[in-house]
């Protein structure tokens, strides 16, 4: 089953779709440029294309008045509960992931930007990097994505994002990651942009799981 069914399958709003399309789109485009130790490639793209399936819980009911998203949001309430990242970790085992990309899908999120920058995986790094240069509409520079971030859920109280030393720390262990990949990639980090992986997201809509 290609990506887009699956996301079809899940009923998965376009925004949604889009994000992990870039995500995995910068990903590949980093792997296309990369001269550092192997890659598990494929582990790589198929964890950024499912990470964020249960962010549907999510999105405010308010996003849309038509009847049939908000039964399909019900339902995900219903069959999986509130917490988005066990129903990521959850929809991934059910659409194939390995035990390995679990572990990465687990550990690529952005309250665990310390123990990434300090981890021995450049599979993790990369994936945690590209999501969180993925702004809501378009990749943006990690410092910009992660302000932004600080505003967004500065009002959340369980959010590591509302806690402003806690905030800025993870900043700067993603500043540190980012010059870590860039050690081992041909890239710099500007030419990770809208234009650059537009072709992979064309590639990545027919990828396979």
């Amino acid at each position: 089953m290609n990506i887009i069914e699956i996301y079809k399958k899940y009923h998965l709003p376009e925004h949604l779709q889009m994000h992990m399309l870039r995500v995995a789109a910068c990903s590949n485009l980093i792997i296309d440029n990369w001269n550092g130790k192997k890659l598990d490639k494929e582990s790589i793209i198929r964890v950024c294309l499912l990470h964020d399936m249960g962010n549907m819980v999510k999105i405010p009911e308010n996003f849309s008045k038509d009847e049939e998203f908000l039964k399909i949001r019900k339902k995900y309430f219903d069959k999986y509960g509130t917490n988005d990242h066990e129903i990521n970790l959850e929809i991934g085992k059910t659409e194939g992931l390995s035990e390995k990309e679990i572990i990465i899908l687990d550990g690529k999120r952005s309250r665990k930007n310390e123990e990434t920058l300090k981890s021995d995986s450049y599979e993790i790094k990369i994936c945690a990097y590209c999501d969180q240069r993925v702004a809501p509409d378009g990749v943006a520079g990690i410092k910009e994505r992660l302000e932004d971030a600080k505003v967004r859920y500065k009002d959340k109280p369980l959010s590591v994002w509302s806690n402003e030393e806690k905030a800025n720390h993870l900043i700067e262990c993603s500043l540190g990651i980012e010059k870590q990949i860039k050690e081992y990639c041909k890239l710099n980090p500007q030419d990770i942009n809208d234009d650059s992986i537009k072709r992979y997201i064309e590639q990545l809509k027919s990828y396979e799981i």
